[in-house]
């Protein structure tokens, strides 16, 4: 019946492309022979410097947009100055996150996919079954020919190696990578608690699942902001999933990190453990239930949108967020991030981390390119030190500017903009990496965003000394185990998400666990951990 179900959605997927691609100008068919140079291949780039192409070429690129990034990339700064440098015009077709995977699936169903997809979150899964199909390209020749930059990186972290490397042993994609060392990047966002009405309540920093608790019934009960009204919001966020990976070291679970948050090892038994059947993340939702049943939560936790969190952040009524960073978000000064909390059996982990390799597939070339070589030195500028501070920074003069000592910041119209508007609207202008997803190397020397406030540095130093100590990077899988697994994940992951909201928002009562998990057993939860396993397998075998 799965397998039913799996080739009727896939009829309907192709199906569908050309009715939903018909209504997007930006998605019409091009005429690709307008789009090339009198020169191909290897003759048309120049092997170093700039311009990268001896004549003005044309690359179409399919890119995913973050409700932070401008709407327009082709408005943005950054490509136009780009454009002037390298002779290479870039044409951008957009689309917001939360349309990312269905229409990157029907344009890529339909065939008339672009040069380039660039922040549209490939998995591993995407990269091996489309590279196999020859729809993405090969890498490996060009990136040691055309891309010296990013081959250096491959030299210095050998895990980009191996996490890129397809059970074919073919890389088909660019990385999105962060210095191991920027422990405030690799934590994400931590749980941010309003310091002032700490102080207000008398209260430390919660240090405890029960103190944080506690601290957000006395948010409810008390007017904080004075103004006489019961509007104080204690926590808020976009979802139950962000709060749930934050609290689930708590309870011992998430035990590698972030790039795997369904599976980790039962330290009891050194076997893999899919998290969201083990009694102990029962235990999870029951505290979260008892958050949301007392309303605790954000009201429309389930529905809301970032923008309407965004809104309701710059009146100061959240007396606790998961986002990035309330100051670049809402202009909210004054909050600071939780230490790790300990749960109820002595837990104090801190699983909220990242793998380096925090997207595979930022940035992949398709077989439609006519200029693969000139779109690999394109791309290759910004794996390198003059690339990287051109992506995060902007331009010189215009969005960042260099002090006496080397180091480069923001200009005052960034920082300081007198319109009213958030560091990131006003920084949209300039660049694109906002929301994330972005393809290149990400350090403390030029990434400027919220992981780099003093107050997200000091954040990660709380955490540091809890944080997972063996992090996995993604999993690799042959094209026959990708297969299944993308047909038992469509049934288990739907399945998971929805019984944890319910069991969240008490619609089914936590009396149907076992009922759930037996569910779970007859999707083939069984079959899932045994490929799960022989990707875990090969990646043991690729670390000795």
């Amino acid at each position: 019946m799965t397998k039913q179900r799996y080739a009727a959605g896939l009829a309907i997927t192709v199906l569908l492309s050309g009715v939903l691609l018909s209504c997007d100008n930006d998605s019409k068919p091009r005429d690709k022979a307008g789009d090339r140079s009198g020169m191909t291949g290897a003759d048309l780039v120049n092997l170093t410097g700039m311009p990268i192409v001896k004549e003005p070429i044309t690359l179409h690129i399919f890119a995913g947009k973050s409700p932070t990034s401008h709407p327009d990339w082709n408005q943005v700064r950054i490509w136009q100055e780009y454009e002037r440098m390298t002779q290479i015009h870039t044409q951008f077709q957009m689309v917001p996150f939360d349309q990312l995977s269905s229409r990157r699936n029907l344009v890529l169903a339909d065939g008339d996919y672009p040069d380039a997809f660039m922040t549209s979150r490939l998995s591993s899964a995407d990269l091996l079954r489309y590279g196999q199909q020859g729809v993405f390209i090969r890498l490996n020749d060009l990136i040691d020919e055309y891309a010296p930059n990013f081959k250096r990186l491959l030299e210095k972290y050998p895990e980009i190696r191996k996490g890129l490397t397809m059970a074919d042993g073919n890389i088909y994609s660019f990385p999105s990578f962060y210095d191991p060392d920027f422990m405030s990047m690799l934590i994400g966002y931590p749980l941010w608690v309003k310091a002032d009405w700490l102080d207000k309540l008398g209260m430390e920093p919660p240090e405890t699942t029960e103190e944080f608790y506690q601290y957000l019934k006395a948010v409810k009960e008390t007017d904080l902001n004075g103004n006489g009204k019961a509007d104080e919001i204690p926590y808020g966020s976009v979802g139950t999933s962000a709060l749930l990976n934050h609290l689930k070291g708590a309870w011992g679970l998430g035990n590698r990190g972030m790039g795997h948050s369904r599976v980790d090892m039962d330290p009891e038994t050194n076997e893999l453990r899919f998290i969201p059947a083990d009694p102990r993340y029962k235990e999870l939702l029951q505290y979260v239930h008892k958050l949301y049943a007392e309303g605790l939560l954000e009201k429309d936790i389930f529905t809301v949108k970032s923008s309407a969190l965004y809104a309701n952040g710059t009146r100061g009524v959240y007396g606790s967020l998961l986002v990035p960073s309330p100051f670049t978000l809402m202009n909210q000064t004054g909050y600071v991030g939780l230490p790790v909390l300990e749960g109820p059996h002595g837990d104090r982990l801190y699983s909220h981390v990242k793998t380096p390799l925090i997207h595979v597939g930022a940035f992949v070339i398709t077989d439609r390119n006519p200029y693969p070589e000139a779109t690999v030195r394109w791309i290759d500028y910004f794996f390198g030190d003059e690339g990287s501070k051109m992506f995060f920074m902007g331009i010189e003069g215009e969005s960042y500017v260099e002090t006496p000592d080397g180091e480069v910041v923001y200009t005052d119209s960034i920082l300081n903009n007198k319109s009213g508007r958030t560091f990131e609207q006003e920084l949209s202008k300039y660049v694109v990496w906002l929301g994330g997803s972005y393809p290149g190397f990400v350090t403390k020397k030029y990434f400027k965003g919220s992981e780099s406030l003093p107050e997200s540095i000091e954040a990660a130093e709380r955490v540091r000394p809890y944080v997972v100590k063996e992090i996995w990077p993604p999993f690799t899988y042959t094209q026959e185990e990708t297969e299944r697994m993308s047909i038992l994940s469509a049934d288990i992951h739907p399945y998971v998400d929805e019984m944890v909201a319910r069991f969240i928002n008490g619609s089914v009562s936590f009396n149907e666990w076992d009922s759930y998990v037996s569910t779970l057993k007859q999707m083939g939860l069984d079959e899932y951990m045994r490929i799960y396993r022989s990707g875990y397998e090969r990646y043991m075998q690729g670390s000795k």
